[in-house]
């Protein structure tokens, strides 16, 4: 065994969408840097990133109803669901750059136009659907967003769900057709082929091990060759840490005050897919339902028409299990090997509250395919067991930290832990992930470059015009990137009609 000493510019740890997407912004901004990736599997994209162990949503809150929550008052918070939207137009924007200057092509092979819809049951539902519908609809960001609870106009926009439906239950749904089906684990590979051809140097088979500052106030991070065995010592300013579940664990290890009092619990996620073509031909939007009462936001049904590999297939779930592991290729000592002094009172506060997601993810990991396919069957009443098929999807760490609401409080988002002076930065949670990697990794390199962000900000501009603008509060610059970004990336046939 050997142990090397080399030092770059940029480390990024994991090779999916989040350092595809922060090394593919740097090489814009800083071309002669050099980069360094390493990820422990042998291709990019392979684990949350991937295809399948995602729903490939382009989360915009346009169907997402745990965006929009009722207040005590009776009327909607849209104001996560603005957010995440303007962030979801920031990846357009740069995706249209990245097309527009031959970086990467066939945007078509990673991105296409699918109606999102929210569905749902009952009288209370159907009234708190049609108040989110009167508060976005009126929205610039939301505008082409229909509202039904017409069961023939229902029929006509999901005749698959609709089918066979016999119960006189109240039943509405709202529509817009700007809504996208992207394929991540795609794009992740195109944005590496990308980078590989502008000299980064992307390590596979590489295990990050350890990461230490060092005296110079440099990251000393520690690589293993899965393959060889050889260690290497690689040193940096700067280390974006994204890996996924995995991201936990080695944010622990650079001990960084920000890294304390965080804690992680896994959940694996299992969706049906159908793959008979009579099926699938006759459903074509993402339909989003209602969580349950009681049951965690992550738990959200939904039916989405998917593109993978140009074929086009149904998926349902998801339905939630549990694995000690942090990723898919994890270890069963993931959860245990977390658990640190600095955290352990926090993740006992955070099991104490969270007796109902237990009791959730329990009932979840015993339910039968005949269960599962009862639940299938809300959303669609004739599905036959023949045409569905279980696929495990990928591990997602939920986030546990001390907030003002008490200690111990997991979080259902996306969230980023960078470290005082901006050396060190790591990207932990789950949805809405992917869809707001650019507005994301943007603020990053704001806190960890500050000293450059005046001679870079013209060039982010050029990328992402609406960068520092409101796109809430600026109808025509949202009409005009969206109208760009649709054109680019072949979303114009259901463009939406601004006023």
């Amino acid at each position: 065994m050997s142990n090397l000493q080399k030092k770059t510019d940029v480390i990024l740890i994991g090779a999916g969408i989040m350092s595809a997407t922060l090394g593919s912004l740097l090489k814009e901004l800083a071309p002669e840097w050099d980069i360094k990736v390493f990820e422990k599997l042998s291709k990019p994209g392979e684990e949350s990133s991937n295809e399948w162990n995602n729903a490939g949503t382009g989360h915009a809150a346009l169907c997402e109803l745990n965006y929009t929550s009722e207040k005590e008052d009776g009327s909607i918070d849209i104001s996560k669901a603005i957010s995440i939207n303007e962030q979801f137009q920031v990846s357009r924007q740069f995706w249209s750059y990245l097309v527009n200057s031959n970086l990467i092509r066939n945007p078509e092979n990673f991105i296409r136009p699918i109606p999102h819809m929210s569905l749902v049951h009952g009288e209370d539902n159907v009234a708190f659907l049609k108040k989110r519908f009167k508060a976005l609809s009126s929205i610039p960001l939301f505008q082409g967003m229909e509202y039904s609870d017409s069961p023939e106009k229902l029929k006509k926009w999901v005749p698959l769900i609709m089918e066979g439906r016999t119960s006189n239950e109240p039943i509405a749904a709202t529509k817009i057709d700007s809504g996208t089906d992207v394929n991540f684990g795609a794009l992740t590979r195109m944005l590496f082929d990308h980078l590989k051809s502008n000299d980064v140097e992307i390590h596979y088979n590489q295990s990050v091990e350890d990461i230490k500052r060092s005296s110079d106030g440099c990251w000393d991070v520690k690589v293993i060759n899965l393959v060889t065995g050889q260690v290497e010592h690689h040193r940096s300013k700067f280390v974006f840490i994204g890996g996924g579940g995995g991201s936990l664990p080695l944010l622990q290890k650079t001990g960084i005050p920000e890294s304390k009092h965080i804690g992680g619990f896994p959940v694996s996620g299992l969706f049906m897919v159908c793959n008979n073509p009579e099926v699938v031909a006759q459903h074509h939007a993402k339909v989003y339902g209602k969580a349950k009462v009681g049951a965690p936001p992550m738990s959200v049904p939904h039916l989405d028409t998917r593109y993978i590999d140009n074929k086009k297939s149904l998926l349902f779930g998801p339905f939630a299990g549990f694995s000690p592991k942090f990723l898919k290729t994890g270890s069963n000592l993931d959860l245990i090997g977390s658990v640190k002094p600095n955290n352990v009172l926090t993740m006992l506060a955070a099991g104490a509250k969270e007796m109902s997601l237990t009791k959730y993810l329990i009932q979840q990991v015993m339910l039968t395919k005949e269960q599962r396919l009862e639940e299938l069957r809300e959303f669609i009443p004739n599905a036959k067991a023949e045409d569905w098929d279980l696929v495990v999807a990928g591990q997602r760490v939920q986030v546990i930290k001390d907030t003002a609401a008490g200690k111990g409080t997991l979080q259902f988002g996306t969230e980023v832990i960078t470290s005082a002076d901006g050396s060190v930065a790591a990207l932990l949670g789950a949805s809405p992930g992917a869809s707001t990697a650019v507005n994301v990794m943007l603020e990053i390199i704001n806190k960890s470059f500050k000293e450059q962000m005046l001679v870079w900000e013209p060039k982010i501009k050029e990328m992402i015009p609406s960068y520092g603008v409101s796109l809430m509060e600026n109808p025509d610059l949202l009409h005009k990137v969206h109208t760009s970004t649709a054109r680019t990336l072949g979303l114009s046939e259901r463009e939406p009609v601004f006023s």
